[in-house]
């Protein structure tokens, strides 16, 4: 026996939903299918064309027997065949308008559901992303919305086109002996009670089946987003088992589904059609005896397969429902998931022009994530327009955090982040990182060319601007060296370029922006000697005339800075110049040695007499 898995354990931190008790929930559908109801209604004509069709070959079967070959006569022989073959023709029309329209309303459904989702997950505030994975989300925009479109497109009508001849089956069968059908009834009961009792089963293995297909795309997409991690630290194998651990997961559960909806399927077939045989034995006997004809009982035995296959073919259906309305409900719950950060209905207008003043005003916050510690606690600042300001700390200081709340990734829980004296949880989100630019410390380089990335913040702009743009950055020459130029595509993630060439890229995406508060994130952390010299010049030329935020722990950067805040723990702990504060001795002395210190270090490493 397998020790825990690592999927259970991940399935073990992921928040419980609520889990489907029946197929209902495919009723909020009707939402989709609304807009469409020309291709709907004629949908359930071709539907009730190829039902009614099929049950008329019934019609024509005992016609041909009773008044072809019964009486012997060709004329109506060839009259019974020629009405035959027109049922079928009308049949085969009708089964073609039924795949057509019913195909087109599944993938509509299924495009529109897409686009939905991803609107609505978008939107979400980055408090959702700490506890729903990535990956997670995948699955549901694809695996779970794939089974949508097995269902609007295929289950469902099929589903109606059984109920449909299962009715008419019925009223046919009546008609022709009333004996012969309540032979047929007495199997009903025991076709019900497995459908019952496996559906059930089916339903909740199927929403298992999912979270399992759902853990292998997030093992995918997480081992193969860091692929150059995994192979520097020869991860493969530990990733190759993990991933077959969560495979094997999958398939045992998809096994245990199929096992449960094959003998559903086989158990149904099994009773339905021995009834038919009985049928035909009591059946048989009563031509014998001359109670019906030849020709009525082949039609009631038409009448009954068709009764039986469209019993059999609901009963397979039910499995596929009941997938569909796991996946439906996973769907909706996305949907359903509001985000913490939105516009109010009357958002406070910012001041025109923007000045860039920033405040933070007793704020406290803690991550959703984490809310038993608090990121920052009791936090006051004050940074005047076209102020510089170095946030400087330990990691775990709280200096991300100032960025979050500034950009309204979150709210705080107490206090007030303001721009220009605007309280920003009574702004709207859009407007205020309208005028706030990020320069992040590993920069993020769409799939596509460098045109449009350095486009990314402002898509409305020339191909000029974005030129000159990049020459303010110190992009263009690299840029322009590419085969392509500024049409090269720079490969997922940015593989093409190097650090310094992504970071320019990032810098030059936040000068053409303009915006009036800019955020630098450890902008030439990663950098070499050479790179961080000319990035440097791209953050001087971008930092000119406008509010500054600074995270930065190298003394070079933090030199240009009008004022240093330094932070511990979610607190300002001191204020000042790079002279003042070391003058305090306090902790930003201690941190200025540290790296002193260790450039010192390196310095005497490097030099020749090292060694003696």
């Amino acid at each position: 026996m397998r020790e825990k898995s690592t999927v259970e354990q991940d399935n073990n931190r992921r928040p419980d939903r609520p889990r489907s008790k029946n197929v209902r929930v495919l009723s909020e559908l009707w939402t989709y299918l609304r807009p469409y109801k020309g291709y709907l209604v004629l949908s359930l004509l071709s539907l009730v064309a190829a039902a009614g069709t099929t049950l008329a070959l019934g019609r024509g079967l005992q016609l041909l027997i009773d008044q072809g070959f019964a009486e012997e006569d060709a004329a109506l022989l060839d009259q019974a065949v020629l009405v035959l073959f027109a049922v079928v023709a009308i049949l085969a029309g009708a089964a073609f308008a039924r795949f057509y329209l019913v195909t087109w309303l599944g993938e509509r459904v299924v495009a529109d559901v897409r686009r939905d989702v991803f609107r609505h997950v978008i939107g979400l505030s980055p408090g959702f992303f700490e506890t729903t994975r990535t990956g997670e989300v995948l699955s549901r925009l694809t695996t779970d919305t794939t089974l949508l479109q097995v269902v609007v497109g295929t289950s469902v009508p099929i589903a109606l086109r059984n109920i449909m001849t299962l009715v008419g089956g019925v009223a046919l069968l009546f008609a022709t002996s009333p004996k012969l059908t309540g032979l047929v009834f007495l199997v009903v009961p025991l076709v019900l009670i497995p459908v019952i009792v496996y559906g059930r089963q089916v339903r909740k293995l199927s929403r298992a089946s999912q979270d399992r297909v759902a853990d292998v795309g997030v093992y995918i997409d997480e081992s193969l987003s860091n692929i150059r991690t995994v192979q520097a630290f020869n991860h493969e194998p530990i990733d190759r088992a993990r991933f077959q651990e969560r495979v094997e997961n999958a398939f045992d559960t998809a096994i245990k589904r199929t096992i449960a909806r094959a003998s559903l399927t086989a158990m149904v077939i099994l009773l339905v059609f021995g009834a038919i045989a009985v049928v035909l034995w009591v059946g048989g006997h009563a031509v014998l005896d001359g109670t019906i004809t030849a020709g009525q009982l082949s039609a009631f035995v038409f009448y009954s397969v068709v009764v039986a296959g469209s019993v059999g073919g609901l009963s397979d259906v039910v499995g596929d429902l009941q997938r569909a309305a796991g996946a439906t409900e996973r769907l909706l719950d996305l949907l359903s998931t509001e985000t913490e950060i939105e516009a109010p209905a009357n958002p406070a207008t910012l001041p025109s022009p923007v000045q860039g003043r920033v405040g933070f005003e007793e704020v406290v916050f803690h991550y959703p994530s984490r809310p038993d510690m608090a990121a920052l606690e009791h936090f006051d600042l004050q940074v005047a327009d076209g102020e510089k300001v170095a946030l400087v700390g330990p990691s775990g200081a709280g200096k991300t955090t100032v960025f979050q709340l500034l950009l309204r990734f979150y709210d705080p829980s107490q206090g007030r982040v303001m721009l220009d004296g605007v309280d920003l949880k009574n702004a709207d989100p859009s407007e205020l990182r309208r005028h706030t630019g990020l320069v992040p410390q590993e920069p993020v380089i769409f799939s596509a060319d460098a045109m449009e990335n350095i486009r990314y913040g402002r898509p409305e702009a020339r191909d000029d601007e974005v030129i000159a743009a990049a020459e303010a950055a110190n992009a263009r020459a690299f840029i322009e060296e590419l085969p392509e130029g500024f049409k090269s595509f720079l490969g997922e993630r940015g593989v093409r370029l190097s650090g310094g060439q992504r970071q320019r890229i990032a810098i030059a995406r936040a000068i053409l922006k303009n915006p009036e508060v800019l955020l630098l994130d450890e902008a030439t952390s990663s950098l070499d000697a050479e790179s961080e010299k000319v990035v440097q010049e791209a953050l001087d030329h971008l930092m000119q005339g406008r509010t500054t935020l600074i995270i930065a722990h190298r003394l070079a950067t933090v030199l240009k800075a009008d004022r240093l805040v330094v932070m511990d723990k979610g607190r300002i702990v001191e204020t000042g110049t790079h002279q003042e504060l070391l003058e305090k001795n306090g902790l930003y002395a201690r941190l200025a040695a540290l790296q002193f210190n260790q450039a010192q270090s390196l310095g005497a490493e490097a030099r020749p007499d090292a060694a003696e």
